[in-house]
């Protein structure tokens, strides 16, 4: 029989020693807890991986994780992320953030991070509603939500980023709840193992300004259909989607942009020697 082999990382291996500071409840905590595990499972160095964000309480994610980061302007992660895998291909690269950074002002960038299927996962904490700005609706905001900044609800369709994931290419198109945090690994690591622009969508409630959502524990549910291959068949199954459900949606296997023509290079000489006047 072979002996057990203990993991060559721990979770706690890639945390950093900022404290959080979340508000009590938040379920970013828990995508925080996820997000070391994964990469512990993965058992990638922490010098190994890189993580990028924009603004907002999501994008605070960098700070607190063990490894490279770079926290960038409000909406501009994904082509940061991209050109740092596009630089460095042996990085593992994590862009984070949330639904008002990712989907509002960063919203042609996701769609066309989407298209170029770089090999990178984009981990959106999505709590529908501007939570470090204090509670206005954000891109996926139910029309009809009430509150003193939007008195009687905005009255427009929510943006659906599974769809426009799935429209615009992305290889890997899931969505967990950030009060599974088990789950929630699973799914990290598979859409970090998986080639090509990886996109998870975490249900992640804002107790300040949507205390509402804390019942989403009641409501999410495991999909009832398998994960697919087919982007015809993962279509019909996310446009009748209730928004809560869980699981792996889309597994591609369209092949990632690779670089061609010369090879990426680390060397600061070499980039600095090509821009040369």
């Amino acid at each position: 029989m072979t002996a057990h082999t203990a993991p060559a990382f721990k979770a706690s291996d890639y945390k950093s020693d900022i404290k959080p500071v979340w508000c009590p409840g938040c379920g970013d905590y828990h995508v925080l807890l996820s997000v070391t595990r994964a990469l512990a499972e993965l058992g990638r160095r922490p010098e190994d991986v890189a993580c990028i964000s924009g603004i907002g309480c999501s994008s605070r994610i960098p700070a607190y994780v063990n490894c490279y980061g770079f926290h960038g302007v409000h909406g501009r992660s994904l082509p940061i992320g991209t050109g740092l895998k596009v630089a460095r291909p042996d990085l593992t690269v994590l862009v984070a953030g949330g639904d008002g950074d990712g989907f509002s002002i960063g919203g042609n960038h996701f769609q066309h991070a989407c298209r170029r299927n770089i090999d990178i996962t984009y981990i959106v904490m999505d709590n529908r509603v501007y939570g470090m700005t204090k509670g206005q609706p954000s891109p996926t905001t139910e029309p009809d939500w009430d509150s003193a900044l939007s008195p009687g609800g905005t009255g427009l369709s929510p943006f659906h980023p599974l769809v426009i994931a799935l429209a615009s290419g992305a290889n890997f198109v899931a969505r967990t709840f950030s009060g599974d945090p088990n789950r929630t690994t699973e799914v990290l690591v598979e859409a970090i193992k998986h080639p090509g622009f990886s996109f998870v969508q975490i249900l992640s409630p804002c107790v300040t300004f949507r205390p509402d959502e804390r019942g989403w524990k009641d409501v999410v549910h495991t999909a009832a259909v398998e994960e697919t291959d087919d982007p015809a068949r993962a279509a019909r199954r996310i446009m009748t989607d209730d928004g809560f459900n869980i699981g792996i949606l889309y597994r591609g296997n369209r092949a990632p942009y690779k670089l061609t023509g010369r090879e990426a290079t680390s060397d600061t000489d070499q980039l600095g020697e090509m821009f040369a006047i």
